[in-house]
């Protein structure tokens, strides 16, 4: 497969208004939504879209709450250019899995039993005893 890589490019844009803000973002996450199942083929991931779109509303939500219009400019920016670099397949498998990293990673131990279970043993000193 060959890439052209202006077929996803667009202009930096600045919004006039929030509410203009908000439709590029709602365009941009209907993009991504839309492309989840062609991104899983392209990559042969071994996740279906349907989690691949999970993690991107979770991803879109963890900004809902910036009202600042030329911060809001600079994250549709900096998502479109994650877009086009992911859509043109310029990116590897463990690119994409490295969004769905903080799933996989295991809880920290918090008591000495469960550090001592882990194989953690921070709390010993040189000479071998501990505190």
């Amino acid at each position: 497969m060959t890439t052209i890589p202006a077929r996803l490019a667009q202009t930096t844009r600045i919004s006039g208004s929030l509410a203009e803000s908000h439709a590029r973002a709602r365009s941009l996450y209907r993009n991504y939504f839309r492309s989840a199942p062609e991104l899983c083929a392209l990559y042969a991931l071994d996740v279906p879209p349907s989690v691949v779109r999970a993690k991107l509303r979770q991803k879109f939500e963890a900004h809902r709450h910036v009202r600042d219009i030329a911060v809001l400019d600079v994250m549709l920016f900096k998502a479109h250019i994650e877009y086009q670099e992911t859509m043109n397949a310029w990116k590897q498998v463990p690119h994409i899995m490295r969004w769905f990293a903080e799933e996989e990673a295991a809880p920290t131990p918090q008591t000495f039993l469960e550090k001592f279970y882990a194989g953690r043993d921070e709390g010993r000193t040189p000479t071998g005893q501990g505190n």
